[in-house]
């Protein structure tokens, strides 16, 4: 029996054994998903304490129900390890790691470079290997595929599978989860693609896309996320004109979203946050230029959110003016931390960079936040106030809302702040405005 028709098979009788490397955001609720499906499921990661969580059913992602964690490894289904030798009893390997940018903005591939590392000294023959970080297109042709060959003496398409299929994860989404999600798969020869959709299809309720080659996939997650960085840098700008010419952009994004086709609504606010949607652009920009490209419409947006936690302060500062403060030496308390609604995610929130926007004028910063109760960002370390109370608004000489989380009193931060720069419309159903400006 070949390796194609041997891994069919056990697809069918879900006798597959899997293994996912990287056990955050994007790994740990897939590993969940794979064991709920009926496959014996083993997560890889370097951070011992992830492993210890998982190996004692403790749940921590919000995207995971704690109760089907802890039943999954209760009964056998899911464990965790560092160990990266066990990849020898794995019959598909996801790799689900970070993939951040350096500090000159360009693609920092480090972590995807060493798990792949890892899996090839292990890899056994008819394993399908398939990567989920969101990546430049080429990655998994030009980086896994040589390292896997390399480390493991192994073919890729005759003795191993290798593809691509983008992570689709929507923190504190409570419609779309990873299960119910469609996924894309695009993947290195006919039999690769037929196996590792199948995988997909055992496990997941959403349709499963196949495209011709992992570079589409790679792209079109790319496309997903640009899109949405496109449109949000336009609304941004929108939003910066309609402050200087006294009209409401909420109003106007309600008013053309009446519009029943031909329209999108996208939302302004202090800038983007969360792992895909501020840093995709940048690897495509850098791919891009080994073509000689230059990707101005892409650029020009990526310019525009990042700017806005600059202009946040701004507006922060004019607002002060008005009644005749300072913002050096003025007490401002921030609203939310998160990078967005009702989850406790804050990776490259806005709201951090408007806190240090804030404290290089000199103010006095605080924050709340019911979802973070302290952030830790390069040398900014900062923890949340313990209660939003009548006193402690009272006594900040603005407030700022940087995150529309739902479990915050809006009316009662209206009664008793003396100032409000909304900069993501949280307040919108408060009927007294009088000491409100929006972004």
């Amino acid at each position: 029996m070949s390796n194609y028709d041997e891994i069919k098979a056990k697809i069918n009788t879900k006798s597959i054994k899997v293994g996912v490397a990287g056990l955050g955001y994007v790994g740990l609720p897939l590993a969940v998903e794979k064991a709920r499906a009926g496959f014996d499921t083993t997560g890889f990661d370097i951070q011992a304490k992830k492993v210890e969580l998982v190996n004692q059913g403790h749940n921590y992602i919000g995207d995971v129900i704690d109760d089907d964690l802890a039943e999954l490894v209760k009964i056998g289904k899911l464990h965790a390890t560092s160990d990266f030798s066990f990849v020898k009893e794995m019959d598909f390997i996801a790799i689900c790691v970070p993939t951040p940018l350096d500090l000159y903005q360009q693609p920092d591939l480090s972590y995807v470079k060493s798990s792949t590392e890892a899996v090839a000294k292990h890899l056994k023959p008819g394993a399908m290997v398939v990567l989920e970080s969101t990546t430049y297109p080429g990655t998994t042709e030009e980086l896994l595929k040589p390292i896997l060959e390399k480390g493991s003496g192994l073919v890729c398409g005759k003795d191993f599978y290798l593809g691509f299929s983008p992570e689709r994860v929507d923190p504190g989404n409570l419609i779309f989860k990873t299960k119910n999600t469609p996924k894309v798969v695009g993947a290195i020869g006919d039999e690769a693609l037929d196996l590792i959709s199948s995988m997909y299809r055992a496990v997941l309720d959403g349709d499963v896309h196949t495209v011709s080659s992992p570079a589409v996939a790679e792209m079109e997650k790319i496309l997903e996320n640009t899109f949405r960085n496109i449109n949000i840098g336009l609304v941004n700008e929108m939003a910066i004109l309609c402050d200087k010419m006294n009209i409401n952009i909420w109003e106007v994004i309600e008013a053309a979203s009446t519009k029943p086709y031909g329209f999108m609504p996208f939302y302004p606010g202090p800038g983007l946050g969360g792992h895909c949607i501020p840093l995709d652009p940048y690897y495509l920009s850098w791919k891009a230029r080994e073509y000689n490209f230059h990707t101005s419409m892409i650029e020009s947006s990526m310019m525009i959110n990042d700017r806005m936690p600059e202009y946040c302060k701004d507006r922060a500062m004019h607002i002060l003016n008005r009644s005749r403060k300072a913002i050096n030496g003025s007490k401002i308390l921030v609203l939310g931390v998160a990078y967005k609604q009702d989850i406790d995610d804050y990776r490259e929130s806005p709201a951090i960079r408007v806190i240090e926007q804030l404290l290089c004028v000199g103010a006095d910063v605080s924050y709340y936040d019911p979802w973070v109760n302290r952030f830790k960002d390069g040398a900014l370390e900062m923890e949340s106030i313990p209660a939003l109370t009548e006193e402690v608004l009272r006594e900040s000489d603005l407030v700022v809302v940087t995150a529309s989380h739902t479990n915050i009193d809006y009316d009662f931060v209206q009664r008793h702040a003396s100032m409000i720069f909304d900069t993501k419309n949280a307040m919108k159903s408060v009927k007294n405005r009088e000491n409100i400006q929006v972004l």
